[in-house]
């Protein structure tokens, strides 16, 4: 893959110069490769991705938790279905559905009509997980998925029934999201960015791991860490805090530099 640094606002006080870090994919690669390296999607036409802090589940260390099988026995009577993109009509009533949904939970507005069919009419979008009561056969949630087979699942976007809140849905559809792409032998399921208290939530699966700008790190309390310091006046880059070096790496920044998976070729 080819970086390109794109300039953010500085602060010259402190020395702090930011750049957003876009991955742009060459001849050979897939999107699997760019995830692995601490990428998510930019673009939905996948030609494009952001150096991020994000969550995934190792899937080979993935065993449900007593709280996992508590949401999941919630929502027994709901039936769950993956459909490839072709396979799924983006019907009207569909539309107004999401549409309600993100109005509701992002703000009037924010995702636009436009936004919303281009999700699902663009390569990020390759499978959808569609959740229907047995009884009834009411369709009362769905999933955007991007996947690659036996690699990885990227948990996308969720639309739901918020009336439906007695059977915790939001995190059902995501229990049975990590489940179903274990037992199908994929390697990691990719549950997006963790910027903010309110995206621990997607903590609650054994083999989480986050990326945190050098590396995937399978510490919880890292993550809260960098959560807590979000919420203070940093005034410096997290590596050159010598107390998170050494609590949580136990290594210098040479010894940081060789775990990291970024090299530039000098010519």
């Amino acid at each position: 893959m080819k970086l390109l640094f794109s300039e953010a606002k500085s602060d010259y006080e402190h020395y702090v110069f930011p750049y957003a870090i876009w991955a742009v994919p060459e001849a050979g690669e897939t999107p699997a490769d760019i995830f692995n390296a601490g990428f998510l999607p930019s673009s939905r036409n996948l030609d494009r991705f952001y150096l991020c802090r994000q969550l995934r589940v190792d899937l080979a260390k993935f065993e449900p938790s007593s709280e996992n099988r508590r949401i999941l026995r919630k929502g027994g009577d709901l039936r769950v279905e993956l459909l490839t993109r072709d396979q799924f009509a983006y019907t009207p009533a569909r539309r107004e559905f999401c549409k309600r949904y993100a109005d509701a939970r992002f703000g009037p507005g924010v995702m636009s009509q436009e936004r919303l069919d281009s999700l699902f009419n663009s390569p990020v979008t390759t499978h959808l997980l569609v959740f229907t009561e047995a009884g009834s056969g009411a369709e009362v949630g769905l999933v955007t998925l991007y996947l690659e087979a036996g690699r990885l699942a990227f948990y996308y976007y969720a639309f739901y029934d918020l009336t439906h809140l007695n059977r915790s849905l939001g995190m059902f559809m995501m229990t049975s999201a990590v489940t179903l792409f274990q037992e199908q032998q994929f390697h990691h399921v990719y549950l997006g960015t963790c910027y903010s208290d309110a995206a621990l939530y997607k903590t609650q699966f054994a083999g989480l791991e986050l990326f945190n700008g050098f590396k995937w790190s399978a510490k919880l309390a890292e993550l809260k860490y960098l959560l807590q310091r979000d919420q203070q006046e940093a005034g410096r880059h997290l590596l050159e805090n010598e107390d998170f070096r050494r609590e949580f790496h136990d290594a210098d920044l040479a010894g940081i530099a060789a775990a990291g998976g970024f090299r530039v070729p000098l010519k």
